[in-house]
């Protein structure tokens, strides 16, 4: 971050308090632990704004009234009250770390939840750097305010208090002279959190970059390497982590300022009481013991407030990391139920698209006018060239989006009045970018399902012509694949990902038969797998290759996300054949891309 962008940075940013009020509400479940932990706080306040008052007996009656049986009895309740405070402490800890653990438990879990809930379009905006900063380290400065970080406000505010109120009680002329520190210290505390929240949020945000940056790094390393681009992902990755330095060494420069300046408010206390209370003892105006125990609770104040110099920059961090968590929590997804959305039920597999039109971001349209249909058990293929809306067209099925007008029905039923759970699981999805989790074999198969056993995952696996390969691994069916599924090739991934549709059993299928990276033998064993996975089910294929198109029902070209021609199989024609004759886009798809397919000797004879 540059300079000028530091100087612009917002320094009084509103809600810090009402979302410190939210983070003390996730205390709610866990007010046992809570209400103990603060009991047990107050019990040892109230101890310790005892103690100097019992060193005030000890010296005034006990060594200078020369009673030894009060020196006696004065020592033993020290000794009792410190051990009881130890005790107090301990279990107050305890408490108040178990409620905050349970406290950081909760609000993953919750963000974890919203982040599975909320709409393809949130997370086609969203970093994953970002998302991880958020699920863990804000949520951790969280957990520290609800815990300790709160515990010790709440010691410091108490602990003034009586202090003041045992002072008046002593003397109250010096207990006012020695209390001016007190709003003082208030007011440099409050200050230094006004000015570091914003720094704070500032911070974890350029944290979340460098992360974003880092996953990047590692995700890529295959590219990174193969383009030899080291040096120049090591220079971008320096200059976000020079600008995470920049705001560390602000941020620590503002607490540095501010620790020593608390110090120094607080020692003024003890000054004006040695000034003052000497002259009072000198006069008889007050006791030894009197003065020893006012200079024992200005002490008294000096850890709390050395204290206060580190919670407040840590409670302004929290507040700051709590905006950044409830931002993700507060974000309603795009695409949810509606409030009289049912259950589908099994489906037939018909699917009607009418005069659908979709925006991304409500400002970027992609299609338009998009309108077909197609019965139960019908392929169709989708052609155009790259950003001509055919993946826009199928991510509208499960409804990974929302059109923006328009409707898609589902054997008569439209998918936004249906709960969109009970919608997926009709569906089954194949892509060509494979996505396996970096588990087993056996887990990536029944994903979909599982509670599957161990015989409907082998025989959905021998179905995919993935049997054989899964057998020559090392642990079998128990191999794990390793993250994104890099220990297996392309066409090993598109197979297991076929098994994982057919244990499915959906009857409506989302494919991408690209097989352009693998060999002949992988191709023929990938196309077979699909040509069993398309059986009786109604499917939806991006088409790469001339013998999907031929076997299509109905064959769709998009050109900018219209449709601008359609054919249909027939008893007397294919598709393929009526579109040759009637649309000069596909012929034009067709000569660059699917007439090589047909090998020499091959070509149209109709053409």
């Amino acid at each position: 971050m540059t300079a000028d962008a530091l100087a612009s940075l917002q320094l009084r940013r509103p809600g810090s308090g009402r979302t410190l009020l939210r983070c003390l509400r996730q205390l709610r479940p866990y007010r046992r632990f809570v209400l103990a932990s603060y009991l047990l706080l107050l019990v040892d306040n109230g101890i310790a704004l005892g103690m100097p008052l019992i060193i005030r007996a000890i010296i005034d009656q006990g060594i200078k009234g020369g009673h030894l049986g009060t020196i006696g009895w004065g020592v033993a309740a020290l000794m009792g009250l410190t051990l009881a405070r130890g005790l107090g402490t301990f279990l107050s800890g305890r408490w108040t770390e178990l409620a905050s653990q349970n406290v950081a438990y909760d609000l993953r879990n919750a963000i974890h939840g919203k982040l599975q809930a909320l709409s393809f379009s949130f997370h086609d905006r969203a970093e994953t750097g970002e998302l991880l900063t958020r699920a863990v380290s804000d949520v951790d400065r969280v957990r520290f305010l609800t815990g300790r970080a709160f515990v010790r406000l709440v010691e410091v505010v108490t602990l003034i208090l009586g202090v003041a109120i045992a002072m008046l009680s002593l003397h109250p002329g010096l207990a006012l002279l020695t209390l001016i520190v007190v709003p003082l210290l208030s007011y440099q505390a409050l200050a230094f959190g006004v000015r570091y929240r914003p720094l704070s949020r500032v911070v974890q945000q350029q944290l979340a970059g460098l992360t974003t940056r880092l996953e990047q790094n590692l995700r890529g390393a295959r590219i990174v390497k193969a383009f030899a681009q080291e040096q120049a992902e090591i220079a971008r990755f320096e200059e976000e982590n020079s600008a995470l330095f920049a705001l560390n060494v602000t941020a620590s420069r503002l607490r540095a300022i501010n620790l020593p300046l608390l110090r120094l408010i607080a020692s003024a206390g003890t000054i004006l009481i040695l000034l003052y209370g000497g002259q009072l003892v000198i006069h008889d105006q007050l006791t030894i013991g009197a003065l020893v125990a006012f200079t024992s609770y200005v002490g008294q104040l000096l850890v709390p407030v050395r204290r206060l110099g580190m919670i407040i920059p840590a409670v302004a961090q929290a507040i700051a990391s709590g905006e950044r968590v409830f931002e993700i929590l507060d974000t309603e997804a795009e695409v949810r139920d509606m409030p009289d959305a049912r259950p589908l039920g099994p489906v037939k597999g018909a699917v009607r698209f009418e005069h659908v039109h979709l925006a991304y971001f409500g400002r970027h349209l992609v299609l338009e006018e998009v309108d077909f249909a197609v019965e139960p058990g019908q392929v169709v293929a989708l052609l155009g060239a790259t950003g001509s809306g055919k993946s826009s067209v199928i991510s509208l099925i499960p409804r990974f989006y929302n059109p923006t007008c328009g409707r898609i029905l589902v054997d008569g039923q439209d998918i936004r009045h249906v709960t969109v759970n009970s919608l997926r699981e009709q569906i089954g999805i194949v892509l060509q970018d494979t996505i396996l989790f970096a588990t087993t074999i056996r887990e990536n198969i029944a994903f979909g399902r599982p509670d599957a056993t161990m015989e409907e995952i082998v025989a959905a696996a021998r179905n995919a012509s993935a049997h054989d390969f899964v057998m020559a691994l090392p642990g079998g069916y128990d191999a794990h694949v390793g993250e994104r599924g890099v220990t297996l090739s392309g066409g090993q991934k598109q197979r297991i990902a076929i098994a994982r549709a057919l244990l499915k059993d959906p009857r409506i299928l989302i494919l991408d038969d690209a097989t352009s990276s693998v060999d002949t033998e992988t191709e023929a064993l990938i196309q077979a797998a699909l040509a069993r996975l398309m059986q009786g089910r109604t499917s939806f294929i991006i088409a790469q290759r001339l013998s999907t198109v031929r076997r299509a029902d109905l064959v769709l070209v998009l050109d900018r996300g219209r449709i601008v021609a359609r054919g249909r199989r027939t008893a007397e024609h294919t598709a393929h054949d009526e579109l040759l004759q009637t649309s000069g886009l596909y012929a034009e798809i067709y000569d660059r891309q699917l007439r090589p397919q047909a090998g020499p000797g091959r070509g149209e004879g109709s053409r």
